[in-house]
């Protein structure tokens, strides 16, 4: 690193933070600072959830995957293909339903709709497993810069971590989604100019589609995911993406409070329909890098001898060392630590949310020290989710993998509680209780025990147990009270409503298909 690759990347830094003090001066109460103050336009909250999904695990280990990774290439492909189908359960039942609450953390809606021990429960859930996700993003980001400052791993996690904090605590959510505007476009900026020289270097486009080995190219694996050793089973990977992907949009914390600060219902409806076009040609570039650096990799000896065998994960940040110009360099540098605070940043911002609302302050009774409390909060989550990331490096598969299973084992049966919740009149907390229990503890068994069955059937397994362990608690138990009409949805209504979205509906179906014509040409270069 030479001093105009270090001058890019400090002044970059410090324009984030003085962007997120700029944008965090009208901050007057903890409706500002985790929602907005409900004013924010659609196109910029769709565009941050977006840069929230281009994490640096993204840019890191999805390229890795096509590339290194054993039994990788573009069947990580398949992963966006249940994207579009789940938006139409999130845009016709979850988020705009919680919108009309106006709520700040999603959970509030279990007391309202149960009792304050599933509000606990769900919250404390998102609370753990968002958290070591968070994490896991820090140590991804990290990799990058003790590569190309060539410093221990252990200094680089406190510079982000320590960053990252004092940028998310100074800006609240308005700053999380301006800047994250700001990050995605740095980002796509990065991903072009990256691919642009590995084009060059290796000597046009055709050369670097014929370097990638045949095999890789099959983008369709149409295994089960049940003891085949498959790395991106089809079959698991649409089925389980389904459920994983309503939970993650529609029920998430760190999701669900962007689109709660839209400016209106139909702005988040916007928002969401904006991420499910929009997040399939995003992951395309990703795969379409690994092919271009794969290319590099495979006729430079130096990039060979600098990524272990056993980290792939490293092939990114060792090319954009070994072989981009200073300035570029950093440029690609910056470009990567827009990707990790594009997501820290929004996911501090929601556990100090969650954290606030559902356990310090439920009956908002702190008054004017509310504003002040939620930054403590949201210096004391970055402490933690710091501190996790010097444990990461003890997870055997690539980063996006590690990341993904810690949400897959709570998805399903937290998408259970809130999607019987407003479907069912006559579930009781009890059964809503147990039936998260019993949904988590066996996707825990499966992790632990059953490596066979591929971790994406965890969201829909714990989905299948919470529901079933629900309705049969629900079936032979009396039920507590009447479900209050505000807190649910009557079928004859939301259908009636919905007719009028049909033409948007049919739209992610249609795009669904071509997303699986995309992936049969692709499967067809094999």
């Amino acid at each position: 690193m030479t001093v105009i690759d270090w001058s890019i990347l400090v002044t970059y830094m410090l324009g984030m933070i003085g962007l997120s003090v700029y944008l965090g001066r009208g901050q007057s109460s903890t409706d500002d600072y985790y929602v907005g103050g409900r004013s924010l336009p659609w196109w910029a909250i769709g565009i941050s959830t977006m840069a929230t999904q281009s994490s640096a695990i993204s840019f890191i280990s999805k390229p890795a995957f096509v590339a290194l990774k054993e039994g990788g290439g573009m069947t990580w492909l398949q992963f966006e293909l249940a994207v579009p189908l789940a938006m139409i359960v999130i845009i016709a039942v979850l988020v705009p339903f919680f919108r009309k609450l106006e709520l700040v953390s999603v959970y509030e809606y279990l007391e309202l709709r149960f009792d304050k021990s599933i509000r606990y429960l769900i919250s404390g859930v998102f609370l753990f497993s968002r958290g070591l996700a968070a994490g896991t993003v820090i140590y991804a980001t990290a990799i990058v810069l003790s590569v190309c400052l060539e410093i221990d791993l252990w200094i680089t996690i406190l510079i982000i971590g320590t960053v990252t904090v004092i940028y998310d605590t100074i800006g609240g959510m308005a700053a999380v989604v301006w800047s994250d505007v700001i990050q995605l476009i740095l980002l796509l900026g990065g991903i072009a100019l990256c691919m642009g020289i590995a084009i060059a270097e290796v000597g046009g486009v055709d050369n670097m589609l014929s370097a990638l080995p045949s095999e890789r190219w099959n983008a369709l694996d149409f295994s089960t995911g049940f003891g085949d050793n498959s790395k991106a089973p089809f079959w698991g990977v649409f089925i389980g993406g389904f459920f994983l992907y309503i939970s993650y949009y529609g029920t998430d914390q760190s999701q669900v409070q962007r689109e709660l600060s839209a400016e209106s219902s139909e702005g988040t409806r916007r928002s969401l329909m904006f991420n499910g076009f929009v997040r399939f040609p995003l992951t395309l570039a990703y795969m379409f890098l690994g092919v271009a650096v794969y290319a590099v990799y495979v006729q430079a000896p130096d990039l060979q001898a600098a990524v272990p065998a056993d980290k792939p994960d490293y092939l990114i940040p060792q090319y954009i060392l070994l072989h981009l110009p200073e300035g570029l360099r950093a440029l690609l540098f910056a470009a990567i630590l827009a990707a990790a605070m594009s997501s820290i940043d929004s996911t501090l911002n929601s556990l100090s949310a969650a954290t606030m609302r559902d356990f310090v302050d439920r009956d908002s009774k702190l008054g004017d020290r509310s504003l002040y409390v939620s930054k403590l909060i949201t210096i004391s989550w970055g402490i933690f989710i710091t501190a996790f990331a010097f444990f990461v490096p003890y997870f055997k598969d690539t980063l996006v993998e590690v990341v993904n299973k810690i949400g897959s084992a709570f998805y399903g049966p937290i998408v259970a509680a809130f999607l019987i919740g407003i479907l069912s009149k006559r579930t009781s907390a009890k059964g809503i209780f147990a039936g998260i229990i019993a949904g988590v503890g066996i996707n825990i068994i499966l992790w632990l025990f059953f490596g066979e069955v591929y971790w994406m059937w965890w969201n829909f397994i714990g989905c299948a147990v919470a529901f079933g362990v629900t309705m049969l608690q629900t079936f032979f138990a009396p039920m507590e009270k009447e479900a209050d009409p505000r807190y649910t949805i009557r079928w004859g209504e939301m259908l009636t409503l919905e007719k009028e979205r049909t033409g948007q509906y049919a739209m992610l179906i249609g795009y669904f298909l071509f997303m699986m014509i995309v992936l049969w040409w692709l499967s067809s270069l094999a």
